[in-house]
């Protein structure tokens, strides 16, 4: 529904002009409603569009953080996996040194 003020005035019948202007300005406000609910419209899907945009964000970062995080703990993991090796080389080096000296040969 159109403000008062710009609803459309009863032409005056006998005025063909008047009878042209009156539809024109029917026709216009046809099209005023339309292009106000299509506004609305486009405006509720920005909105929506907006809030999917944010928790992509969040969902990004996320990602981000995790895969940091996987870097990290497979970093870590390589050194972890590097000294386990290193100490049972140790272990199997000073085991072998107890057993010579053990051996009275």
């Amino acid at each position: 529904m159109l403000p008062s003020l710009l609803q459309p005035v009863p032409p005056c019948v006998s005025l063909r002009e008047s009878v042209q202007v009156y539809k024109e300005h029917c026709r216009m406000a046809r099209e005023f409603h339309q292009v106000k609910h299509e506004i609305s419209v486009l405006e509720d899907r920005k909105r929506k569009l907006l809030a999917d945009l944010v928790e992509d964000e969040k969902v990004a970062m996320e990602i981000a953080r995790l895969e940091e995080e996987f870097r990290r703990l497979t970093e870590e993991n390589r050194t972890l996996v590097t000294v386990h090796k290193e100490r049972a080389q140790q272990l199997e080096r000073l085991c072998l040194t107890g057993r010579t000296r053990q051996d009275p040969s």
